[in-house]
């Protein structure tokens, strides 16, 4: 698509996306902001730093992740999908991915401790990780409700060495586990790095994370070359903040793919929400009449954010990436049919975006497409959930 915008490029000097992004942040941390800019842009420009990282990638972290046809799904829907299984990535998702970049940069700051927030915990656990690695302390802030729906991840996190730190306040979900860690970088930022989980925030962060997560796209569009498909039909995503989504787009922006985010129904910034502010960017936000956010609401922890990156909004109002929704029930359905047919279990984030791969398929997706859906998680987190869901449905 030779009028796309360029995804790949970076922002705007004061980070904007189009209208989007931006850093609206407390005076006490614009200091650390504008720090954390200067040290990304060097780290990046710098090839001993992206050799680093992609050696730390490779020999910890289980890249470069394969790329899985789903033959029989293929078959019953008459298409060609392949999933970029992201869910055999160290830790069982791609958030490691970022976290690993964004340790080493804190090393790189002679900074000592990170922070971080988590929803379904899957970005808590990979910070935890990366920090037992190289020897940092680590708090991961944690809605009290997701604390509870995911237990696992906690003790998991805990095991690591991480404190976990349940929030009470607000919905006690993913929203207020943000606001607690930015609290808390308020008063420790000379010795602490707040490890970001999304393409969500002030600037820098938002280019930041979905540098350290292209790396999902790069791989992706050279393996299915290998496999003889120079460009997929359709890219399809789960988008919450957007880190997955951001990370497989950025190797298929530049070409003719539909670019598909899938948001959860109960927490559709794109379909429901209007332009504001929250946490450090301005993006679109699911929100009242006065501008006062609204909670969001998914099965899913990770995809209950009442807001989208700042990136995904400009691609969205741009035209050159769809967002759509799918609800709870649907996403129960894809989990049942990816785990029968294919024998993989998915997260319940990553459940959204093939959900929608059922739904349209013979619809929006026409017969013999090729579709790549980047399968960002594995399901092991939320199995008791859905065990107790299913019996409670049935």
């Amino acid at each position: 698509m030779s009028d796309a915008p360029d995804y790949m490029s970076s922002p705007d000097v004061l980070g904007h996306f189009g209208e989007f992004g931006g850093r609206f942040v407390p005076e006490a941390l614009m200091p650390a902001c504008l720090e954390l800019e200067v040290a990304f842009r060097d780290a990046w420009s710098d090839q001993t730093f992206i050799d680093e990282y992609q050696r730390v990638l490779r020999e910890f972290a289980g890249r470069p992740t394969p790329i899985t046809p789903l033959p029989r799904i293929s078959a019953a829907l008459g298409i060609r999908l392949f999933a970029k299984r992201e869910d055999l990535a160290h830790t069982g998702s791609h958030k490691i991915n970022n976290v690993v970049g964004q340790t080493l940069l804190t090393k790189r700051m002679g900074k000592q401790r990170v922070i971080a927030e988590t929803g379904a915990g899957q970005h808590g656990v990979a910070t935890a990780t990366a920090a037992a690695r190289f020897g940092m302390a680590c708090t991961v802030f944690m809605g009290e409700v997701d604390t509870e729906r995911q237990s696992l991840n906690v003790f998991r996190m805990e095991l690591l060495g991480a404190k976990v730190v349940p929030v009470t306040s607000g919905s006690r979900t993913l929203k207020d586990a943000v606001n607690e860690a930015m609290r808390e970088w308020v008063t420790c930022v000379d010795d602490t790095h707040y490890c970001i989980g999304s393409v969500m925030g002030p600037h820098p962060f938002p280019l930041m994370v979905r540098e350290f997560q292209s790396i999902i796209g790069t791989e992706s569009a050279f393996q299915l070359n290998e496999l003889g498909v120079a460009c997929p039909d359709l890219v399809v995503a789960c988008v919450g903040g957007g880190s997955n989504a951001a990370g497989v787009f950025a190797g298929f922006a530049n070409t003719t793919a539909r670019l598909i985010g899938v948001e959860a129904a109960g927490g559709s910034a794109v379909g429901k929400g209007s332009p504001g502010v929250l946490h450090g960017m301005k993006s679109y936000l699911i929100q009242d009449e006065f501008g006062q956010i609204e909670e969001a609401s998914s099965i899913s922890a990770g995809l209950d954010y009442p807001g989208i990156g700042p990136e995904h909004a400009h691609l969205a109002k741009s035209g050159r990436a769809e967002y759509v929704a799918i609800g709870d029930d649907e996403v129960l359905d894809a989990l049942k049919v990816l785990s029968e047919l294919e024998g993989i279990i998915p997260a319940l984030e990553t459940a959204h975006a093939v959900a929608w791969i059922l739904k349209e398929a013979g619809r929006s997706i026409p017969s013999g497409a090729t579709v790549l859906l980047n399968l960002s998680g594995r399901g092991d987190k939320d199995v008791a959930q859905v065990r107790e869901i299913l019996r409670g449905t049935a």
